[in-house]
C-alpha cells in the first residue's frame, strides 16, 4: 500500500497534488515520456488542475522551460531545463556514442569514402554543412536540410538483411545524432500538436547558454537519486532497465548513494536513507493516463500496480497503451470511439464510485482533445485498444 500511496502523491495523481503547470509535472516525474507526442500533453493534463493545450505549448515553444531530448533507452523525453543536463550526461552521451558508431558503419558500407579516417572526415564535413544550413534557416525540417547539400541526402541502408530493411537520408539520422550530443533540438511539430514530424533548431538558438555540463558519473549518481525519490521503493533491476544502464553503472551509482533496503514482498527494494517515512494515504483517485506514460513505464517489474492485466494493455514490444487507474492500480484501459470520444473499459469490478470518477475524467479528456484523433504511430495497438476502437 505504501508504494501505491507514494505513486499517487509523488506523481501528482490525486486532487490535492495536481500541479498548476506542465514544468512542475515533468519535474515530478523526472521527465515526460515523449516518443508519442500526444503522451506529453495527456500526461501533463492528467496531473494539472486546469491544464490546456496552450499551457504545454507555451512551456515547450514560448518560454522554452521544457526541452525534448533523447535520453534513457534511446527514448525521447520532455524534461525541465534543470533536469535535462543530468539526463544528457547520464544517458544521452552513451546513446550518442553508439549512434555515432552506427552512422559511421552505415556510411562506410555506402562507400562515401575510403578507410575509417576518410569516413570520419566525410561525416565531420557533413555535420558542419548541416549545422550551418540550420543556423542560416533558424528552423528547418529534415527534408529541407537534406535538400541543402547532396551529402545530406546520402541514403543509409537501415536494418540490412532484415525483413524491415529500409533506407533513410543522412540528414534525418544526423539530426538524431546531433540531438543526442546536445547540438540541436526538436522545435515545433509540423501539423497538429500530435504530429510526429518536427522542425529542428540549433540548441544554442533556443538556449543561448546551452545545457550545463555534468561529469558523467556525477550525473549518473544524481539521476539515480532523483529516480529513487520519484519511483522508490524499487529494485536495482528497475533502475537499470529504466535508465538503460549496464549492471556495472547501476551498481556504481547505488554504491555511491547507499540506499536502505526494504522488503517488497520477498524482493529487496531500495529507498534513499532520508526517505523512509510513511506517507499519508490520500483519498481514492481516478486517472486516465496516456500510452507510454512515465508512471507505468517507470519500473520494469509492474505487478504491484498492474496485476494480471498486462497482456491486454501492452503491445508486443513492451509498450503500454492508454491505462485506466483507480486508487493506485491499473484497472482497465481507454481509447477513442468513432466520434473521437474517450471510452473506457474496466477489467475488474471496482464499484460505482470508481466508475463515476473515471467517467468524469473521460469527459474531461474528451473536452481537452477537442476532436483530435490519436494514432499510435510509435507502437502497436494493444488488445484493449483494438477492442474499444472496433
Amino acid at each position: 500500500m505504501e508504494r501505491r500511496t507514494r505513486l499517487a502523491l509523488r506523481h501528482r495523481l490525486t486532487s490535492d497534488t495536481k500541479s498548476h503547470g506542465p514544468v512542475e509535472v515533468a519535474r515530478s516525474l523526472l521527465a515526460l515520456h515523449g516518443t508519442d507526442p500526444s503522451s506529453v500533453y495527456i500526461g501533463a493534463w492528467a496531473r494539472m488542475r486546469d491544464g490546456y493545450l496552450a499551457d504545454v505549448e507555451h512551456a515547450l515553444y514560448e518560454d522554452r522551460s521544457l526541452i525534448r531530448l533523447m535520453g534513457m533507452r534511446r527514448t525521447v523525453f520532455v524534461a525541465p531545463l534543470d533536469v535535462a543536463p543530468v539526463l544528457q550526461a547520464a544517458c544521452s552521451r552513451a546513446v550518442a556514442a553508439r549512434e555515432r558508431r552506427l552512422v559511421l558503419k552505415m556510411l562506410a558500407e555506402s562507400g562515401v569514402a575510403h578507410g575509417a579516417a576518410g569516413v570520419q572526415a566525410w561525416l565531420a564535413e557533413a555535420e558542419a554543412v548541416l549545422l550551418q544550413a540550420l543556423k542560416e534557416r533558424g528552423e528547418a525540417t529534415a527534408a529541407e536540410l537534406a535538400s541543402a547539400d547532396p551529402r545530406l541526402s546520402t541514403e543509409l541502408l537501415m536494418a540490412r538483411g532484415k525483413s524491415y530493411e529500409g533506407r533513410q537520408k543522412l540528414a534525418s539520422r544526423l539530426l538524431l545524432l546531433l540531438a543526442a550530443e546536445g547540438h540541436v533540438v526538436r522545435g515545433r511539430p509540423l501539423g497538429t500538436w500530435a504530429s510526429h514530424q518536427y522542425r529542428w533548431a540549433p540548441l544554442t538558438d533556443w538556449f543561448p547558454g546551452g545545457l550545463a555540463d555534468w561529469d558523467t558519473q556525477d550525473a549518473e549518481t544524481e539521476l539515480a537519486r532523483r529516480w529513487l525519490r520519484t519511483f522508490g521503493p524499487a529494485t536495482a533491476d528497475d533502475l537499470r532497465w529504466w535508465a538503460g544502464w549496464t549492471k556495472t553503472q547501476t551498481k556504481r551509482t547505488l554504491t555511491e548513494l547507499r540506499p536502505v533496503e526494504v522488503d517488497l514482498e520477498g524482493t529487496a527494494g531500495l529507498l534513499l536513507p532520508d526517505d523512509t517515512e510513511e506517507s499519508p494515504r490520500p483519498e481514492p483517485w481516478a486517472a486516465l493516463l496516456p500510452a507510454l506514460d512515465s508512471t507505468p513505464m517507470g519500473w520494469q517489474h509492474r505487478g504491484w500496480f498492474l496485476g494480471d492485466h498486462g497482456p491486454r494493455l501492452f503491445d508486443r514490444n513492451g509498450n503500454i497503451g492508454p491505462s485506466l487507474w483507480w486508487d493506485g492500480r491499473i484497472v482497465g484501459g481507454w481509447a477513442q470511439d468513432g466520434k473521437g470520444d474517450v471510452v473506457c473499459r474496466f477489467l475488474e469490478d471496482v464499484g460505482a464510485d470508481a466508475r463515476d470518477a473515471v467517467q468524469a475524467e473521460a469527459e474531461r479528456l474528451t473536452s481537452r482533445l477537442a476532436g483530435v484523433r490519436l494514432a499510435p504511430r510509435s507502437r502497436g495497438r494493444t488488445w484493449l485498444e483494438e477492442e474499444l476502437a472496433g
